[in-house]
């Protein structure tokens, strides 16, 4: 980041879409155009890996490498000859703003089954063949997990039996035998999403638009990493967590979180040249132009407690080789491509590795109105140049959500202060994008949900629950040429755009 910069963050699952999730189609390349007209230069973007069926949040993930198979577009494939017009209306009555994957996966799945079967009749696989080749690494054992994964009914792979749970040689190279077509299919569905999502950056890019994409610090037990990886996880001899992760109370949940992720060894990761998080840095820095790490704290000190524990209280925190690690992460990608979650109680050897490492971090308005605005690092006025500002995240509440469901008579206050006016619930949101853009952070990203001025309703994820989150969808007429044009104006007179 040279300049000063901003963007939209919206999911692709929040895309409008006659599919019932946003996707990899037409309507994200609209919203590319919208970016490009608004004179955005970022589009930021949750983590794309295959999430798991219990909530299917895009945090928990059945690979670190891996793609969403419920991102891909079937008009696409409708396109490629893959799939039949009267298949692509043949659709069920989805409702209207939100995501119901109990819909979506049975929908999107079968459709995705078809043009497997198109693809194997006749399609010109010399692309495909190349992509299995040069993506081998990853995607032979996630072919391999899925089809496995299936064949047991979806149990997680802890609950498999030994010979497959230790990946027995002969067991495994029986199995890829005996699903040697549904191995197939699920390298087809990867060379497709894949495809798919690297033409939509090249149009982005085309039109000075990057991608920030969002890296996740844990992995699901259930994931493809940690049966093949499972050394570079606290597992017991039998393979089943006997750590896992959360964080203690902080400012999004009094109560802690309890995350029930695997932990990771750093002792054996360093001893490998951290393998395996260099490769996973290095698959993202392809995906995207810049790369969001998730709870950086954790790559300093991480919360770690024993696995069947009811409440994350009752853990400690584990020092990570960061300097170390971060040496090495520094010698694949460069620190101007790297924004860091250094959110909730952050502490002067977290801010150190920052500081030392030259790396953004965030700074979030709806939390600079809290505690003595003169050591609140996110209050308006003490932002530093080289960070991000968010008037809000995916974790938080909308700005007009906050104002008239959260915010005090004290914070309403400072709000109008800064604002040097009074603004309504349908006003506020406006009022923050404005902060936001006139912040002397260097890059200023806002949630789609402030742009439309929605309120909590619009809420993205609260954390801590597992109901209703991760399905919120804009619609198509909710963008309009008004909100482009308001937009691309503001980016303007705070000198955020070449012009």
């Amino acid at each position: 980041m040279r300049r000063r910069a901003s963007g939209i963050l919206l999911h692709i699952t929040s895309l409008p879409s006659r599919y019932g999730i946003g996707d990899l189609g037409p309507q994200a390349y609209k919203f590319a155009d919208f970016l490009a007209g608004a004179k955005q230069s970022y589009w930021q973007i949750l983590p794309l890996n295959p999430p798991s069926p219990m909530g299917y949040s895009p945090y928990n993930c059945l690979s670190a490498f891996g793609g969403n198979n419920l991102l891909i577009s079937p008009e696409q494939l409708y396109h490629e000859g893959l799939l039949k017009r009267k298949e692509i209306e043949d659709k069920p009555e989805w409702p209207k703003g939100k995501v119901d994957f109990g819909l979506v996966v049975p929908y999107k799945m079968k459709l995705l089954n078809l043009a497997y079967e198109r693809f194997k009749a006749k399609y010109n696989e010399d692309d495909y063949r190349k992509f299995c080749a040069d993506s081998k690494d990853w995607l032979d054992d996630y072919a391999i997990f899925i089809a496995l994964r299936q064949r047991h009914k979806n149990r997680s792979w802890g609950d498999w039996p030994e010979e497959f749970r230790n990946r027995n040689a002969e067991a495994i190279e029986s199995a890829k035998a005996q699903l040697r077509e549904a191995i197939e299919r699920e390298k087809f569905f990867q060379y497709v999403f894949f495809k798919q999502y690297f033409a939509l950056k090249k149009y982005c890019n085309e039109r000075n638009v990057k991608i920030i994409g969002d890296i996740a610090i844990y992995v699901s037990y259930d994931n493809t990493d940690v049966w093949t990886h499972p050394e570079i996880f606290k597992l017991t001899k039998e393979r089943k967590p006997r750590f896992v992760s959360g964080v203690p109370p902080d400012v999004f949940s009094p109560k802690g979180q309890l995350w029930g992720n695997p932990v990771y060894n750093w002792n054996v990761l360093q001893k490998t040249g951290y393998a395996w998080w260099l490769n996973r840095i290095k698959h993202n820095a392809k995906l995207f132009d810049m790369m969001r790490l998730d709870h950086f704290r954790g790559f300093v000190y991480y919360w770690q407690f024993r696995a069947g524990d009811k409440t994350a209280k009752n853990g400690r925190w584990v020092k990570v080789q960061s300097e170390d690690f971060f040496t090495q992460v520094l010698k694949v990608v460069s620190s101007e491509q790297i924004i860091v979650e250094d959110l909730g109680y952050i502490t002067a050897n977290v801010r150190a590795i920052i500081e030392k490492f030259h790396l953004a971090g965030m700074r979030i308005l709806l939390f600079g109105f809290g505690g003595d605005p003169k050591k609140n690092p996110h209050y308006l006025k003490n932002h530093i140049t080289n960070s991000v500002v968010y008037t809000g995240t995916h974790d938080t509440n909308t700005a007009r959500g906050w104002f008239e469901k959260e915010a005090n008579k004290e914070q309403k206050k400072m709000l109008f202060e800064l604002i040097e006016h009074k603004v309504s619930g349908k006003q506020v949101a406006w009022g923050m994008v404005k902060l936001a853009l006139s912040s002397k952070s260097r890059l200023a990203i806002i949630p789609m949900q402030d742009i439309l001025g929605l309120g909590q309703e619009a809420r993205m994820n609260l954390p801590a629950t597992t109901k209703n989150n991760w399905i919120w969808r804009v619609s198509a007429r909710q963008i309009t040429p008004l909100a482009i044009e308001k937009l691309a104006d503001l980016t303007v007179s705070y000198a955020r755009t070449k012009g």
